[in-house]
């Protein structure tokens, strides 16, 4: 496997990007560096290379020369993960202790959000229009669990947790505290009434870290999918000699379905691809072959086999950590991948020398979905879906291998060279 850039940048993109909107702004810098053009303001795009900003969705490109009759090469990922979003009026008021009414989103392990020392990010939209991130530099609130010695059983019977109720986050002491939208407004360096609107969420303030004896493990919040995220735009900076159109989109909401203006569902990859397409000279019988002869792999991250429920994996489709990028198929469509599909990045990862694994669900475990039948239906393209195995999804804090990044990566440079 090649070494550069090392794991380390992903571990840096982790811990400097707490919600969709800094994925995003950590990308636009790095991709602004590497001399690609800013189209996200303006009406025709950079035919060479160039990205688009929307709110939590980045899309990236590079078009070799007369290279659009060959079709896309499209990687796929999101930026989004699950967690406990700040609630538009969230101040409550319980004895002496200020609280923040939360929202869910997706589908955290909620228990994981308990006793844990929270940070507050998020961005805001000033009146001239122009949106500003922020992210506390230290922790500011928490989720505390009940004490054993008021919930006896919790052991045995389990946690339960009231998604209304028990969610609040401890975030002062005081009845005069500082109000919420006041608070956000000093950490953007703004005033209140500078602010058109706003939008925060809980994070876990503890940095991304490689772990075990051996080193060989990375644990981290957001791992899904902000791994992905990381390989496909590593890729796409890495791999300047590629034959074909390659792209690189990170959406916002697949936690949520992908439904918005800025998920997969939504028609912000088609019209980037079409207005390509049009800077090029071709019409829209030339767009439509185009995706005709396209393809994307959609990387999401899968469940590696775990060592206390090893029973929850199919025996052969049980995914190791370190052993390589994982393949997933369901024929009811949950994943795209097809018979069709597989080929272009099996090529590629044979010519990269990346192992492949494979996950199916049990047929009495249903699995989740992904970006991946969604950008199929509604593009028409042959999509596969990959990822790297990991364990704890969707907790506030995640862990997988510290090498099977780097292989999708790799994986990914070869797929845009062919």
């Amino acid at each position: 496997m090649s070494g550069s850039p090392t794991i380390s940048s992903l571990l840096a993109q982790l811990d400097a990007s707490p919600t969709a909107h800094h994925v995003v702004d950590w990308w636009r810098l790095r991709l602004t560096e590497a001399g690609f053009i800013d189209c996200s303001k303006i009406d025709t795009l950079s035919a060479t290379q160039g990205f688009i900003c929307r709110g939590g969705a980045i899309i990236a490109w590079r078009v070799p020369e007369n290279s659009l009759h060959i079709g896309f090469r499209i990687v796929g990922a999101h930026s989004d993960s699950p967690g406990l979003h700040i609630k538009p009026q969230p101040n409550k008021q319980h004895a002496n202790m200020s609280l923040l009414g939360v929202e869910i989103y997706g589908g955290p392990l909620l228990n994981s959000w308990l006793d844990r020392d929270l940070g507050i990010a998020g961005h805001v939209v000033l009146q001239d229009g122009s949106t500003k991130l922020f992210s506390s530099d230290k922790p500011v609130a928490r989720i505390s669990q009940l004490a054993i010695h008021l919930d006896r059983d919790v052991n045995d019977k389990g946690l339960f947790i009231d998604r209304h109720q028990h969610l609040n986050a401890l975030w002062q002491l005081s009845d005069i505290g500082v109000d919420f939208d006041h608070w956000v407004a000093k950490q953007c360096e703004t005033t209140h009434n500078q602010i058109r609107a706003s939008s925060s969420q809980l994070f876990d303030i503890q940095p991304a870290s490689i772990i075990g004896a051996d080193d060989s493990l990375l644990a981290s919040a957001r791992i899904d999918n902000q791994a992905s995220c990381w390989a496909a735009m590593t890729a796409l900076l890495q791999e300047t000699n590629n034959p074909s159109p390659s792209i690189a989109a990170l959406f916002d909401h697949e936690e949520v379905g992908s439904s918005s203006a800025t998920g997969a569902a939504g028609p912000l990859l088609e019209h980037v691809l079409e207005r390509l397409c049009i800077t090029a000279g071709l019409s829209r019988q030339d767009f439509i072959n185009t995706l005709a002869k396209s393809h994307c792999v959609s990387a999401d991250n899968a469940h590696a086999v775990h060592h206390n429920y090893p029973e929850r994996h199919d025996s052969n489709h049980s995914p190791l950590i370190n052993q390589g990028v994982v393949i997933k198929s369901n024929v009811g469509q949950r994943y795209a991948t097809s018979s069709t599909s597989i080929a272009p990045f099996t090529d590629a990862c044979d010519k990269a020398q990346v192992p492949i694994q494979h996950f199916s669900s049990r047929n009495n475990i249903a699995c989740g979905t992904t970006i991946g039948p969604i950008t199929s239906t509604r593009l028409g393209i042959d999509t596969i879906d990959v990822g790297i195995p990991q364990l704890s999804m969707h907790s506030a804090r995640e862990i997988c291998g510290a090498l099977d990044p780097i292989y999708l990566r790799d994986a990914l440079v070869a797929y845009f060279a062919r």
